[in-house]
């Protein structure tokens, strides 16, 4: 593996004291490979101690390994694979924008397709996805991978809106539960599960469009979406992917990093990067190993915090 020294334009920033819990004094971001083009859908594999994201424009999938510091190409084509996610047996849960479905990779290496039609249309491209703890699989698909051939194949919206989905487990309905998003994104559960967060990235092709994350309560039945409001705003670039920790802070990317926010939607703190940070996740042994998505980068931070879920 290449050792990059020390990164200029990395590291922490506390904006509130609150923060300064969330790491030790002398931990640092690391650049763990360098060499995407544009890096995405971070899943970690506890088991193997691997990290599988995509590439996007690239059309591969790699793979980096926590025990010997290596990196690998995991998947190619992929599909032009965006978000990805482990379920509860630990198996990848894939959103694929060439092939506009949400897949999922078996332990013999086969693929079933979860989804990939709403009432007898194609979905637009599948973003990000996670999986609550009953097994049901919630995603977003805003049309990225459809508006032009960089991260995908260009064609028309056949449903003609940007939904947020629900997948059923055990009678595989695909229900929407949010049809009023410009750009839904990066989605997670609140670690208890009472309220999901979705970013909107309208603002990166609609004049003056949303550019925050909202927090949605969730429906006494479990499978709908209550009342929502806007959790926090973005003040550099976009929201794109996050996860939340066990103390229910939001992990979210930005235009110059990571941005930590407390559960009512405070900025805490900061991880500068210097790139535009598409996604991340909670990793290690601990789960308490921050990997970050630039743009064509992997890094790394160790935090004092733990992520809330696995993968």
């Amino acid at each position: 593996m290449a050792y990059f020294g020390e990164i200029e334009g990395a590291g922490f920033e506390v904006v509130d004291p609150r923060f300064a819990g969330c790491f030790v004094g002398h931990a640092r971001v690391e650049r763990l490979w360098s060499g995407a083009r544009w890096a995405e859908g971070p899943a970690w594999f506890a088991a193997g101690r691997y990290l599988v994201f995509s590439d996007i424009p690239n059309n591969r999938m790699m793979r980096f390994d926590e025990t010997d510091g290596s990196m690998s190409v995991f998947r190619s084509p992929s599909n032009n694979s965006n978000g990805n996610t482990v379920d509860r047996e630990g198996r990848l849960v894939t959103c694929e924008h060439g092939t506009r479905r949400v897949t999922r990779t078996e332990v013999d290496g086969g693929i079933t397709v979860l989804a990939d039609r709403w009432q007898g249309k194609r979905l637009n491209s599948p973003n990000d996805v996670v999986v609550k703890s009953d097994g049901s699989i919630w995603f977003t698909d805003p049309d990225y991978g459809i508006m032009h051939d960089y991260e995908g194949d260009a064609a028309a919206s056949e449903i003609g809106r940007c939904n947020v989905y629900r997948l059923d487990p055990h009678s595989g309905t695909l229900d929407v539960v949010a049809d009023d998003f410009v750009k839904p994104n990066g989605i997670a559960f609140s670690p208890d599960e009472r309220f999901l967060y979705v970013a909107d990235t309208g603002a990166s092709d609609v004049a003056d469009g949303p550019r925050h994350i909202r927090r949605f309560a969730l429906g006494a039945d479990s499978r709908t979406l209550g009342a929502s409001r806007i959790f926090a705003v973005c003040t550099v670039g976009l929201f794109d992917g996050f996860r939340v920790d066990t103390a229910g802070r939001i992990w979210t990317s930005t235009g110059e990093g990571v941005h930590c926010y407390t559960d009512q939607g405070e900025l805490i703190g900061k991880i500068r990067i210097p790139e535009m940070v598409s996604n991340v996740v909670f990793g290690g042994p601990k789960r308490n190993r921050l990997f970050i998505c630039g743009t064509t980068s992997l890094y790394a931070a160790y935090l004092t915090a733990r992520g809330s879920k696995p993968g």
